[in-house]
């Protein structure tokens, strides 16, 4: 008799897919204020704005 071992392998890239999206979510949520902020002052320095930088990371603003 021959073993099926494909359900075996789609569980393990289940588990590896799970694993890395947990590890992405707990980074964006440690650094997305941070993200956010890069990205504001980068989109106020191609529109001619000025950057305000937040009282806290994540509220930059444009102005």
């Amino acid at each position: 008799m021959m073993k099926n071992n494909k359900g075996q392998a789609l569980v393990e890239y289940v588990l590896i897919i799970a694993l890395i999206s947990i590890v992405l979510i707990g980074v964006i949520n440690t650094f997305g204020g941070v993200l956010k902020d890069k990205i504001t002052e980068a989109s106020c320095a191609i529109s001619s704005q000025e950057y305000v930088k937040g009282d806290k990371a994540g509220e930059g603003y444009c102005r």
